[in-house]
């Protein structure tokens, strides 16, 4: 596992040469674009409603007593709170409006690699791109959810909730790494297949998404780079997973 998830980290190594390389620039445009609104309607709405949420957790403490420190880290659960739902959110939201986008690039990139400019894989239009991508990002997001929430309990508790930390961020590392992959895995698999494909290798799902998930603690450039990024390594590393398995041929190239 651990070997796996460096390999997704190494895969961002010349990413950013190749990409200029391949001239894959103004496929990012748009991408750039819903990642930049998606970041500020969340990070607005993050600030609005963390009192809220704070307020009505501190509803749970009857007494008198410690009321206004037990206020206080109930605004501060509900910060986080609202933080790691909206990096659900935005991760799933920006992975499945671009799918029509990052698709193109990962072509272009898998035929870099293998030096077949014309694939005989699966054909599929913009609109079904877009259409899988709001599909594999629905069924990761209900997912995600499904165990963020015991994580985010689990924060209450001293000297667990460090433990809880760490889980949740490699849990979102992972749903992201996954929506990244796909993007290439959607030439070669059918939707059941590529959850299968993702599950055998997600240390190095885990591996692109711990990049992704740090390049968003950059400000502003970090949302800017984090798709462009994280596609280009993913697509990098996922065509020669399939690569592997025999469904493309190998090819000689300078990365």
């Amino acid at each position: 596992m651990i070997k796996n998830i460096s390999q997704g980290i190494q895969a961002y190594a010349g990413s950013l040469a190749l990409i200029s390389k391949l001239n894959l620039w103004k496929f990012f445009f748009i991408p750039i674009a819903i990642s930049v609104i998606t970041a500020a309607v969340i990070g607005l709405s993050a600030y609005g409603l963390s009192d809220n949420i704070g307020d009505f957790i501190a509803k749970i403490w009857p007494w008198d007593f410690g009321k206004e420190t037990f206020t206080s880290i109930s605004t501060f659960i509900g910060g986080i709170v609202i933080l790691v739902v909206g990096l659900i959110l935005y991760k799933h939201i920006i992975m499945a409006l671009s799918a029509p986008f990052m698709s193109p690039v990962s072509e272009k990139i898998e035929a870099h690699l293998t030096g077949i400019e014309k694939h005989n894989h699966r054909n599929t239009s913009s609109r079904e791109q877009l259409w899988r991508g709001i599909r594999i990002n629905l069924r990761n997001l209900g997912k995600e959810l499904l165990f963020t929430i015991p994580l985010l309990l689990l924060k209450f508790i001293p000297v667990i909730n460090i433990f809880s930390t760490v889980l949740l961020f490699l849990l979102q590392a992972y749903y992201a790494g996954f929506g990244n992959m796909d993007y290439t895995l959607e030439r070669h698999y059918k939707y059941r297949e590529s959850i299968s494909f993702v599950r055998k290798h997600r240390g190095v799902a885990i591996g692109n998404g711990i990049v992704f998930m740090l390049f968003l603690l950059i400000p502003v450039v970090g949302i800017i780079l984090v798709l462009p990024m994280s596609v280009t390594a993913a697509s990098l590393k996922t065509v020669k997973l399939i690569q592997q398995d025999n469904l493309l041929p190998e090819h000689k190239t300078i990365v």
